[in-house]
């Protein structure tokens, strides 16, 4: 799912990454580059020049380097989450992750968690299908977004991860709904009603909320239920009044005014 708005701010919040002076932990690291010496100052100054000049890829193994080459200078724990920043750059959007949930891993308290975590986020959320897919890497935006806002709650990157997170929730909800017409037009009234039911119970506050009552009001007359697709339909009307989903589900329930009247009353 792209939107303009991720690399943007992400470019915009980088200048905040803290300069740490204690050590870093030594790793095995991956990298493309061979092997030549160099001091800290020039592998860090390539990295970055390559960052600026949109050589992603290149930028993320001279970071990995200066972690590799110098895990104990005061660059080395910079360039580990910058390294993630660039390999999201270059929408290498498992290495960002796998880089920033090191970063985690070996600096859980240290003040540019919140951006790790943030990064970890947007490489989830970049990722997302349409609703006609797989919906495993949705799911994972969302897990990874609501911890950074249930961690960090008052930080710039939450306010960002929340606003993300009701875009991720439509979406989980576009595909509950993409299954349920699909179980409708086989005539699978139960599957179809159970699809519905958990929009309405799980996602109420997304724009597929009005259409899954309509829906649930159609499966329950198909399942011989009147009851309860009255009941949908007056959640519908109550919520919605002037949608063309409520006028919809009116009609339809209009129509079917002679099922309603054979319901029996609780007292008969």
């Amino acid at each position: 799912m792209r939107i303009p708005m991720p690399r943007a701010l992400a470019l915009a919040l980088i200048p905040v990454l803290a300069i740490s002076v204690s050590g870093c932990a030594k790793r095995s690291a991956k990298s493309d580059l061979p092997y030549v010496a160099r001091d800290v100052s020039t592998l860090y100054t390539a990295a970055r020049a390559r960052l600026d000049s949109h050589q992603y890829k290149l930028a993320a193994a001279l970071f990995d380097e200066v972690e590799r080459q110098h895990p104990y200078s005061i660059w080395a724990r910079r360039a580990q989450l910058m390294s993630a920043f660039s390999y999201y750059l270059n929408q290498d959007y498992s290495e960002s992750i796998a880089s920033a949930q090191r970063f985690l891993a070996v600096h859980p308290g240290n003040r540019d968690a919140p951006y790790a975590y943030y990064l970890i986020g947007l490489s989830y959320y970049e990722q997302i299908a349409d609703v006609t897919r797989d919906q495993k890497i949705t799911q994972q935006a969302l897990d990874s977004l609501g911890e950074l806002t249930r961690r960090y709650p008052n930080t710039k990157y939450a306010s960002d991860a929340r606003l993300k997170i009701d875009l991720v929730r439509d979406h989980l909800a576009g595909k509950e709904m993409e299954i349920g017409r699909f179980y409708q037009s086989r005539g699978q009234w139960l599957a179809a009603s159970m699809r519905f039911r958990a929009v309405v119970d799980q996602y109420q506050t997304t724009t597929h909320a009005p259409e899954a009552l309509l829906r649930l009001t159609e499966s329950y007359l198909a399942l011989g239920l009147p009851t309860e697709a009255n009941k949908a339909a007056a959640v519908l009307g109550a919520n919605y009044p002037g949608s063309d989903w409520y006028k919809r589900a009116y009609a339809l329930m209009q129509d079917n005014k002679d099922k309603l009247a054979k319901v029996p009353s609780p007292a008969s």
